[in-house]
């Protein structure tokens, strides 16, 4: 069997990278611009660091800001009419991998019009036509939808989250600069960057993992173990490794896929609204043991990376449980609810939660496969 990589045509990394937006948008030719992004980042003058250089550049550019936690399939489609209205060349996404699925969505459908019910592009969307073009500008470290072929939508109506699957939706160049990233509250900044880490461990271990998957998953755990705290204090170098370790981590798993953490995780989002990244960081080290006996040697190697001292002589069950219990102390030390009845989730719905779990598409690749009734137990041991 093959392996397949695909990256970002072009990426900037580093304080300032955006100031590079303006030359890829006239090297390209973009001359109309639809910016997507969410009313906050405007408020907050996030966003707006990216429109000043668009208005001093001349750039004609319009606005869809109408963005939510979770994007719906109703965000998707008011998106795809207005951009379609501008005219727009090309769009630039920024925000965390809410803006970003969302322009990724945007996008397809409007090369793709067969799939303009949303609804068609859950799974691996058989799509013909590159998504309009987009630039993606994050600023939270942990979803690296910048680099990902993946998005996510709400189905509100069936109480579900989705997961599309699409190399075309890949935005052509990333701009992953520290400085859109120093804005996050530390509860955001914990809760994405234990994404990141679930995204590395997860691509790390998954049943699709192979060897140039396995150095950018191990590297960005080396990252992310080291930054996050600082990150979540408010470094900035702290800020500006977990954007690069939460990047080579969407370099691994976006081509390999990830496991139960996230299957486990969409739902509790669909039904509660939970943000993402705290639904996947509360899961995380309880998933971890779970699939202990099923992942070899490769829990040494988070260890060690993880910087775990004798994890190169431990014996495999110790060196495991070491492993386990390191980013469980990460997940506390940055103030992830350790419950998940914290996060307001009600024991009579866990069956039913545990079903859509069974079903996600994510859910597959992990290494140990897990029953419906494993997974109403995981949950409960976590209320």
């Amino acid at each position: 069997m093959a392996n397949r990589i695909i990256l970002n045509e072009t990426s900037y990394f580093g304080k300032g990278a955006i100031k590079h937006i303006i030359d890829e948008l006239q090297q390209r030719g973009y001359e109309k611009i639809a910016v997507v992004t969410d009313k906050a980042l405007i408020d907050l003058g996030v966003a707006t660091k990216v429109t000043r250089l668009l208005e001093e550049a001349r750039v004609d550019y319009v606005i869809y800001d109408d963005i939510v936690p979770n994007p719906t399939i109703e965000n998707v489609k008011a998106g795809v009419e207005f951009v379609k209205r501008s005219a727009a060349e090309c769009m630039i996404a920024i925000g965390g991998g809410s803006p970003i699925d969302t322009a990724k969505a945007i996008g397809i459908i409007l090369t793709n019009p067969e799939f303009s019910d949303v609804v068609s592009l859950e799974g691996e969307a058989k799509t013909k036509n590159p998504s309009l073009p987009i630039f993606a500008v994050p600023t939270t470290s942990g979803t690296a939808a910048e680099v990902t072929i993946n998005y996510v939508i709400t189905d509100k109506e069936n109480q579900r989250k989705f997961v599309c699957v699409d190399p075309h939706d890949i935005p052509i160049v990333a701009f992953v600069d520290s400085d859109m990233m120093m804005g996050m509250p530390k509860s955001l900044c914990a809760a994405t960057g234990m994404d990141a880490m679930t995204h590395a461990i997860e691509g790390y271990i998954t049943k699709g993992a192979w060897e140039m998957t396995d150095m950018m998953h191990l590297k960005a755990i080396e990252i992310i173990g080291r930054s996050l705290r600082d990150s979540v204090a408010g470094n900035q170098l702290g800020r500006e490794n977990m954007a690069l370790g939460q990047y080579i981590a969407g370099m691994g798993f976006s081509n390999v896929g990830l496991g139960l953490v996230h299957g486990m995780a969409h739902p509790l989002s669909a039904w509660y609204n939970i943000p993402h990244g705290v639904a996947c960081a509360s899961l995380l080290p309880t998933i971890m043991r779970f699939n202990k006996e099923h992942t070899g040697e490769k829990y040494r190697a988070i260890a060690v990376v993880l910087g775990i001292e004798g994890a190169d002589t431990m014996d495999l069950e110790t060196v495991r449980n070491a492993a386990c219990d390191a980013v469980d102390t990460l997940s506390k030390d940055v103030g992830i609810p350790s419950t998940i009845s914290e996060l307001g989730v009600k024991a009579e719905d866990l069956p039913k939660i545990a079903e859509d779990a069974f079903k996600d598409v994510c859910s597959p690749g992990n290494p140990r496969e897990a029953l419906v009734k494993e997974i109403i137990e995981l949950y409960k041991s976590l209320m």
